[in-house]
């Protein structure tokens, strides 16, 4: 019995250091770039009005970056569609509609991404308020602000695929 509560116990303190760490960045929810929640809600939109996954994925192109696309950004790397994307594209019912953004955390990121594509600048992971929250957790989406780069010059979706 002493075991399960030293260990139940070292669980909470490990947990609790974590989830410490990870809000050291957090900013307000209202301090939120305007053109990064643009891309936010527009990818909201493409995930809750396309007809279908490959529809979705078509539309997604735009505002995908990073690791999400192929070298030359033309294209969305091959497992995106078929597993994160799919897992937004069919779960976003759970999530607040209107958009509910529950907390956001901002980070620099120093390449994220191959090739031309790779881009680097301010990385905002941005959580998503379920509608009903006895459903679970917010779940992130993260959209990098580029930095330098010779063409990428708009926020894109890095990370996708909590929902």
């Amino acid at each position: 019995m002493k075991k399960l509560f030293l260990s139940t116990l070292l669980s909470f303190a490990v947990i609790g250091l974590i989830s410490a760490q990870s809000r050291e960045n957090d900013i307000p929810t209202d301090k939120l770039p305007k053109e990064v929640k643009t891309v936010l809600e527009q990818y909201l939109t493409i995930l809750r009005t396309s007809a279908d996954i490959d529809q979705c994925a078509g539309k997604f192109l735009d505002l995908a970056g990073g690791g999400l696309v192929n070298e030359n950004a033309k294209s969305l790397r091959q497992d995106v569609a078929r597993f994160s994307l799919n897992k937004d594209f069919s779960n976003v019912k759970f999530y607040a509609n209107p958009l509910k953004i529950s907390r956001v955390n901002l980070s620099y990121s120093n390449g994220d991404g191959f090739g031309w594509s790779a881009i680097k600048g301010k990385k905002y992971k941005i959580w998503i308020e379920k509608a009903d929250k006895s459903n679970g957790m917010p779940a992130p989406v993260s959209i990098l602000v580029p930095e330098g780069h010779e063409s990428i010059k708009v926020p894109k979706v890095v990370n996708i695929g909590s929902f």
